[in-house]
């Protein structure tokens, strides 16, 4: 539609990649902008990053439009215990069946996988401990500058750049409206 007023054009790809920012998964936005738009991983992962970081400005107002008050005091309880065996298979049987129907997404939930079995499975403790504090902070700092080194400030602010920002906060709020209107739903 941007294009049909003359504004701002994306191949399908480039929406696609585009329109992740909308799943509020900074990692996830890297990746799909990794493999259908490399020319825009810079601007889709600071747009990502940034609306993650927003996340108490936008989504509030979204969800007070959506629901009433009653609503909004729900709380949630915990249906039942989950067991340690179950916590151990979730992310196995996970990655086995990611990598039988979709192995393109393999590496990602991998990762997401073998994170959930190292704090589950509780024997590599240290090694666990590590993970979720130290080598976190330090993967985030050489993230940030790999991918501030994709986006070369001239090309920052660009009408396709400023769209790309556009773009993903309505991803965004879409996003947040969308889940909230399924949650009501169910």
């Amino acid at each position: 539609t941007l294009n049909y007023f003359g504004l701002i054009s994306f191949t399908l790809p480039q929406a696609a990649a585009i329109g992740i920012i909308g799943g509020a998964d900074g990692p996830t936005a890297i990746y799909l902008s990794g493999k259908l738009a490399p020319e825009l991983l810079g601007a889709i992962a600071v747009a990502a990053y940034s609306y993650m970081a927003l996340v108490p400005l936008i989504q509030p107002p979204i969800m007070k439009a959506l629901t009433t008050e009653t609503e909004r005091k729900i709380r949630m309880v915990q249906l039942r215990t989950v067991s340690k065996r179950e916590k151990i298979l979730f992310p196995v049987v996970l990655l086995m069946l990611v990598a039988l129907l979709l192995p393109d997404a393999a590496p990602l939930l991998g990762m997401f996988c073998f994170g959930n079995l190292m704090r589950e499975s509780g024997v590599v403790e240290r090694l666990s401990d590590t993970v979720q504090n130290g080598l976190i902070n330090i993967v985030t700092i050489f993230l940030g500058l790999s991918v501030g080194a994709k986006l070369v400030a001239d090309k920052f602010l660009q009408p396709q750049t400023l769209g790309i920002l556009l773009l993903g906060v309505v991803a965004f709020g879409i996003g947040t409206a969308a889940g909230v209107l399924m949650a009501k739903l169910l």
